[in-house]
């Protein structure tokens, strides 16, 4: 391990590149701490460890939404807006078309999903400010109903989002890694030290919230560990081009086709899906007309986190999603054609469509199980919670969500990769 780190260190780009994406988090770890001016925090922090929602929610951002941060929708309206330019990819002729045109091609669906990341970051931010003022028996900003206070709040969290999609690129471009994926990270990242200080603070008062921190720490460690295993799990198909070898002989390939095709992105669908009806509950839950207020409370009472319901509507539609956003990101028929372009073609299947369908059933194959993998492991941090309270062992929260656990592999994955291609390279420069 040492060897490594000085092998890494030795490289005069690659520290750099390293230093310089560790300066970026250092700035937005800077930036989740400046809080908005006039903001009540001792409010929000109670609502914030009052509503399970939020609390996710300010987990994933960094705690950003907990100080009430210059930066609290974090990227979370960025996420969203690529997530619609993937989908209109497929719907507008137009985009379609410029997603095939190559290099130039993505950074022009980039540059749209910049310009639709303002307009739905200055949409969601007067929905968090309202949802979190509603939660509040204090008011979080004083006279907030007045446009002359919360449009400068609002202006203040757009510009915010903007700033921090920006030093996400500013990695992608000068550092390593994604900056987006690694920012994300940073934020997961940073709120587990809080949550482990917190419940080791629980188990010194409360003896009896020993056993559900200690099996929450082995739970965590055995998940983490499968996660990385299904992560990296694919199907190799094997692909023969004919006459590329040498001397005129086949040259074999494998085209690889990942378990976990989707990654995070159903989980982020899903919750958002779940979380929805929960979310306008709470902001009609003081409705004046009692119809509103009557649907509000089923809603809360039957709905929230820990129910039932909530956990099933959760797990059917991360499998749901995981099927929907696989299929307008990976097309069997394009790869079949391109690989009858390329003159290869997979041993016993016929080119053409009988490719595409033998790759097509695969994917779904893999697929059902990517999915429900993804869903178990998004719905078992709420399932433990809810048994250890049950069972009563007393409460702890699981040290990463399930969300967090699929983020956090995947971008060290991706990183341990980027920096270990960067190393070959620095090892072939000494032979120029």
């Amino acid at each position: 391990m040492f060897k490594y780190i000085q092998q890494i260190w030795n490289s005069k780009d690659l520290r750099k590149k390293i230093l310089f994406t560790l300066g970026i988090i250092l700035i937005f770890r800077i930036c989740t701490q400046v809080s908005i001016p006039g903001a009540n925090l001792d409010a929000i922090r109670s609502v914030i460890n009052q509503n399970s929602l939020l609390g996710i929610f300010s987990a994933l951002t960094g705690g950003s939404a907990e100080n009430f941060s210059i930066i609290l929708m974090g990227l979370s309206p960025y996420i969203n807006a690529s997530i619609i330019m993937q989908l209109l990819t497929v719907i507008v002729p137009r985009l379609e078309n410029l997603s095939k045109e190559g290099e130039q091609g993505r950074q022009k669906i980039n540059q749209y999903t910049r310009w639709l990341t303002v307009p739905i970051a200055f949409l969601q931010s007067y929905g968090m400010i309202v949802l979190i003022n509603s939660q509040s028996s204090v008011p979080i900003v004083p006279d907030i109903g007045n446009p002359a206070v919360v449009l400068p709040i609002m202006i203040t969290i757009t510009a915010g989002t903007v700033f921090i999609m920006w030093l996400g690129e500013l990695i992608s471009e000068y550092g390593i890694g994604n900056g987006i994926s690694l920012i994300i990270f940073a934020g997961i990242i940073s709120s587990i030290p809080t949550v482990l200080g917190q419940t080791l603070a629980l188990t010194q008062q409360e003896t009896s919230r020993l056993i559900p921190f200690v099996l929450m720490l082995l739970v965590t460690i055995v998940l983490l560990t499968v996660v990385i295993m299904v992560t990296e799990g694919q199907r190799q198909i094997p692909v023969v081009y004919a006459g590329r070898g040498t001397r005129g002989k086949s040259d074999h390939a494998i085209l690889p086709i990942r378990i976990n095709q989707a990654g995070m992105i159903p989980i982020i669908f899903a919750v958002s899906m779940a979380s929805f009806p929960g979310v306008l509950a709470q902001l009609f839950q003081n409705s004046e007309s009692g119809a509103l207020k009557a649907i509000a409370d089923t809603i809360l009472t039957y709905f929230h986190i820990n129910s039932p319901l909530y956990i099933g509507a959760y797990f059917l539609l991360v499998i749901a999603f995981t099927f929907f956003y696989v299929s307008i990101t990976f097309n069997p028929e394009q790869v079949a054609e391109n690989l009858q372009k390329r003159g290869g073609y997979v041993p016993g299947i016929r080119p053409g469509k009988e490719t595409a369908d033998y790759i097509g059933k695969i994917s779904s194959r893999l697929n059902l199980w990517g999915g429900l993998f993804i869903a178990f492991i998004a719905v078992l941090p709420i399932i433990l919670s809810s048994v250890f309270s049950s069972l009563a062992l007393g409460s702890v929260p699981l040290l990463i969500s399930g969300a967090g656990m699929i983020i956090i592999v995947g971008v060290v994955l991706e990183l341990i990769r980027q920096v270990n291609a960067q190393l070959v390279m620095h090892d072939y420069s000494k032979f120029y």
